[in-house]
């Protein structure tokens, strides 16, 4: 045949070679990478699973439960009462954090004098580990030594039971945490305030807008998509929550700042029931992607 034909067909056959050994070194590259992966998230999570459905008690035989353990939930009371208190300390760790950095991100994007030195010092909190933060406010939060009902008396304030009391424990477990995290929000949003055009302001402002009128429509609505970032982390962040609540209360008093993270390790650490615990950590696991996805959801409607 000529070779005007045979040409054209050499070259799509060089191009499918050419793609086939590209594939091949792709491959190549990425199997680390997906064996790290599987070693690191993927066998845990189904082991996991699987333990979720055996009946097994450390120093004792393992045997298959099924559904047993995830049946068992539902008639613990114990548990049941876990989950809501991890949503009602979850909402208030997201509430008070989100409102508080919010009006931080607005103070701190304006010019005023020692800005930068206002700024490291409110972000310092975060840069604590929650072990330690959680160390000092404890001595802070004891009810004859601590420096919070000292300052409450001398100011003709009855002092407080604070983390000592079934009814102030939660929200004084939030106040540690907001006073912890609010940073976080505050830079956040304060990176999208920085990245806000000048023009929208300066009309607003030509046509008779107030300070809160140009917050409200404008720079609300423009930031709003870094607000939901901070939600979704801040959220993760709450659910998550252990080391502080456990330094601090310890689940107490009796069981009232018990959250599924520490009824969890209870089960798993002091009752040593792992494939109840396991069966835990498969809802604690569903519960945070519902959050998660959620959040997520709404991020994505809005942006």
């Amino acid at each position: 045949m000529p070779d005007g034909i045979d040409a054209p067909r050499e070259t799509a056959t060089r191009r499918k070679l050419s793609r086939r050994n590209y594939a091949r070194s792709y491959w190549l590259f990425i199997l680390p990478a997906g064996v790290v992966v599987a070693a690191v998230i993927l066998f845990p999570w189904a082991f996991t699973l699987f333990m979720s459905l055996q009946d097994m008690h450390v120093g004792s035989a393992m045997s298959f439960a099924g559904l047993a353990n995830y049946r068992r939930m539902l008639d613990d009371d114990r548990f049941l009462w876990a989950i809501l208190r991890t949503l009602y300390f979850t909402s208030l760790s997201v509430f008070f954090p989100t409102i508080i950095g919010v009006a931080a991100a607005v103070c701190f994007n304006k010019h005023f004098p020692l800005r930068s030195l206002a700024r490291t010092i409110f972000i310092l909190p975060m840069m604590a580990t929650p072990v330690a933060v959680a160390l000092v406010w404890t001595m802070m939060f004891h009810p004859q030594l601590g420096v919070l009902n000292y300052l409450l008396t001398s100011a003709g304030l009855p002092p407080s039971t604070w983390v000592y009391d079934s009814a102030t424990v939660i929200p004084t477990l939030v106040m540690v945490e907001t006073w912890q995290w609010t940073p976080l929000v505050m830079l956040i949003v304060l990176g999208g305030l920085a990245s806000l055009p000048a023009d929208p302001y300066e009309a607003a402002q030509l046509d008779g807008a107030n300070g809160w009128q140009c917050f409200r429509h404008i720079t609300l609505p423009l930031v709003w998509p870094f607000i939901l970032v901070a939600l979704v982390l801040r959220a993760v962040d709450a659910l998550k929550a252990f080391d502080t609540i456990f330094v601090i209360s310890g689940g107490g008093p009796g069981t009232s700042s018990e959250t599924l993270n520490l009824y969890l390790y209870q089960q798993a650490f002091a009752y040593y029931d792992i494939g109840f615990a396991s069966a835990i950590v498969v809802v604690f696991f569903a519960l945070i992607m519902l959050v998660t996805l959620l959040l997520m959801r709404r991020r994505s409607a809005t942006s």
